[in-house]
């Protein structure tokens, strides 16, 4: 049972931050292609969709485990709950930076909308990283 809970929530991760990458690329090459603002708002609104979702999932299945190994694993003492922090300040993050870009999405510069991604992707990145250590440290 945990293993599927798990593997929904790397899945759901790699969802949210493959489309990241993916957006990016897809944007840009729109962009360079000539498609009208249409077609580009068009792709991001689907992204959105797919996005939030994943991030429902992965947040919901991030709190399942953590209620799964119980309250001492948050203790910031330990290396785990030192990683556990940051990986959760890392998410929170994220979503408040994606929730800020698509809701002022309309009324930003095309270059504040840039630099926002950029930084949810590297946020996102940040979390891979902090779930590595996570995953290092519940083995110490």
């Amino acid at each position: 049972m945990y293993d599927w809970l798990r593997l929904i929530h790397l899945l759901s991760a790699a969802v949210w931050t493959g489309g990241l990458i993916v957006l990016a690329a897809s944007v840009v090459a729109l962009r360079r292609a000539g498609a009208d603002r249409v077609v580009v708002v068009a792709v991001a609104r689907m992204f959105a969709r797919v996005s939030w979702t994943a991030i429902a999932l992965a947040a919901t299945t991030g709190i399942w485990q953590l209620l799964r190994i119980g309250a001492a694993a948050s203790n910031p003492a330990t290396e785990f709950g030192r990683a556990l922090f940051v990986k959760l300040l890392l998410v929170g993050a994220a979503a408040g930076l994606a929730l800020w870009h698509q809701l002022g999405s309309t009324e930003h510069s095309p270059k504040v909308r840039g630099i926002t991604q950029a930084a949810i992707l590297v946020t996102s990145i940040g979390i891979f990283a902090a779930a590595v250590w996570l995953g290092r440290a519940s083995f110490a």
